[in-house]
């Protein structure tokens, strides 16, 4: 299948400097996501471009970004207001660029996670659902769900791709969580999967499998997440 360009966009955000993006829209595109970077890299790393890839194959459009202290080259994360500001930005300027397509977000571990605090602040307008590639419940070795309160005030539908390894979300906490949150929630767990979607030899699969089998989680939800309410 021919590779689908990667078009550079700016994002301009209400409360600071713009930041990059990179706009990747299949001809066929039926939906596009919002997909934000996780804390440690940018948009631009393999798994990122990978995935989006993959998405893209499988008709679904692609709106990657920075946030503000990625784009100045900054180890250190924006605080939540500034996050969440940029998590705004992005869906409203896939929005402005995509009209006709449904809208979903999320991210990456910290970018999934400012993007559901967005999200349970103050709806993002055309957002149908969001996607957590890796919810990041608790920082490594310090297991524990407080991270996951606000994902009671998220009313859209919620697609967890999780890894059984992940040392930031344990899979004895992660589960009630995803269990408490009902019907809003879906769970697709990656058995042997650290917080990168990482397996070792012995799982019986490759991390290009794994990647696939994500796009392929996210697709099929997509689909139920779109339908038109009853």
């Amino acid at each position: 299948m021919t590779k689908v360009a990667t078009e550079p966009v700016r994002i301009a955000i209400d409360a600071g400097q713009p930041v990059s993006g990179l706009l990747q829209v299949p001809g066929d595109a039926r939906a596009c996501f919002v997909f934000a970077h996780g804390a440690g890299a940018g948009m631009q790393h393999a798994f990122m471009a990978a995935l989006s890839e993959a998405l893209a194959e499988r008709c679904i459009a692609t709106l990657r970004y920075q946030f503000p202290y990625m784009e100045k080259g900054s180890k250190r994360p924006d605080p939540p207001k500034l996050a969440h500001a940029a998590v705004r930005a992005a869906v409203k300027e896939a929005e402005r660029r995509l009209p006709h397509l449904g809208l979903v977000a999320g991210g990456k571990s910290f970018g999934g996670r400012m993007t559901s605090q967005a999200q349970a602040e103050m709806p993002l307008p055309g957002v149908r659902g969001l996607v957590f590639v890796g919810f990041p419940l608790h920082p490594a070795g310090k297991p524990s769900s407080d991270r996951a309160q606000h994902l009671r005030e998220v009313q859209v539908p919620m697609l967890f791709l999780q890894g059984t390894r992940d040392d930031l979300a344990d899979a004895a906490l992660m589960r009630p969580v995803i269990d408490d949150l009902e019907v809003r929630a879906t769970a697709a767990w990656i058995d042997d999967a650290d917080h990168s979607f990482h397996v070792r030899r012995q799982s019986g699969r490759s991390d290009a499998q794994v990647l696939q089998a994500l796009a392929d989680a996210i697709s099929a939800w997509i689909d139920n997440a779109l339908q038109p309410s009853r």
